[in-house]
């Protein structure tokens, strides 16, 4: 029963630069979640109709010049994610092109949140840019190329027939090169990168990480191993293995092996002896 699990279910949309356009990709994916849900898979609940999703902004659109650039990227994104109706929202910070980020730049980060959240108003109304001409046109649009993909890849005999092919790797590799010619003969802007490029930039500040941090982990994880009980985590450890060969459910075995403190690299080895290591084919 499609309405047993459904209503549990959850996406992760990445939110990019074309701030119209982002807004009507998540008002398109509702509309055909609820539609497939409702009149395909025959759901009956009305929660396995609503789509519930979390945004990201999109790392791939930060730039490493001018990186302070990237807070109003991030900006953008986060407002254009909350007009489309995320229940959830993860801003990036502004030097993640350069390292892991500093405690500043997470902080800025976190406030684009807060003040989007809680001085702006446009969380207080549901879907405030239903009705305008040039949105719903958009959303319609999206909506029908949408449905168009979906029968694309059905008549390839699935998502899995088609990611054997090299469909889908096939159609990421078109839209990054279709993406960087037009970058590179300037029939796309990217303010810092290719127009409106300083000559000399200051340095920025990002963070370094010394060795005491890998230091301090390896004697944590020393200590785990020396204390932990080894002939139960050989036990856990060899269920585990037992359940994947016999193709059952693994969490409640992977949840045993967590509770005798087996390590993640145990637990991912039982599983690859088992099942083996993916390599995603490359296709041209």
């Amino acid at each position: 029963e499609v309405d047993s699990f459904a209503p549990r279910l959850s996406f992760f949309w990445d939110v990019h630069n074309d701030f119209f356009e982002e807004i009507a990709k998540l008002r398109a994916a509702r509309r055909i979640w609820a539609r497939h849900m409702r009149d395909r898979y025959g759901a009956r609940d009305p929660r396995s109709w609503k789509m519930r999703f979390h945004c990201q902004t999109a790392g791939v659109t930060l730039t490493a010049q001018q990186p302070h650039n990237n807070v109003v990227r991030v900006a953008y994104q986060a407002l254009a994610a909350v007009l489309g109706g995320t229940q959830s929202l993860h801003t990036n910070a502004l030097d993640e092109t350069l390292a892991l980020p500093t405690e500043e730049s997470v902080r800025i980060a976190l406030r684009t949140q807060q003040i989007l959240a809680y001085e702006t108003g446009v969380p207080n109304v549901s879907d405030p840019l239903g009705g305008s001409y040039f949105l719903e046109a958009l959303t319609d649009g999206l909506e029908w190329e949408g449905e168009g993909l979906f029968a694309e890849i059905e008549a390839q005999g699935g998502v899995v027939k088609a990611i054997e092919s090299g469909w889908f790797q096939r159609q990421i590799a078109h839209s990054s090169a279709r993406f960087q010619a037009e970058l590179e003969q300037d029939r796309r802007t990217i303010v810092g990168v290719n127009d409106f490029v300083e000559e000399s930039e200051g340095p920025v500040q990002i963070l370094k990480v010394g060795d005491s941090a890998e230091r301090t982990q390896r004697e944590r994880l020393a200590r785990v191993r020396a204390t932990r009980d080894g002939q139960l985590v050989e036990q856990r450890l060899e269920a585990l293995r037992l359940a994947a060969a016999e193709d059952r459910n693994i969490i409640p075995a992977m949840l045993d092996c967590a509770r005798a403190y087996c390590t993640l690299y145990e637990i991912r080895h039982v599983l690859e002896e088992i099942y083996g290591s993916y390599r995603e084919p490359v296709f041209f």
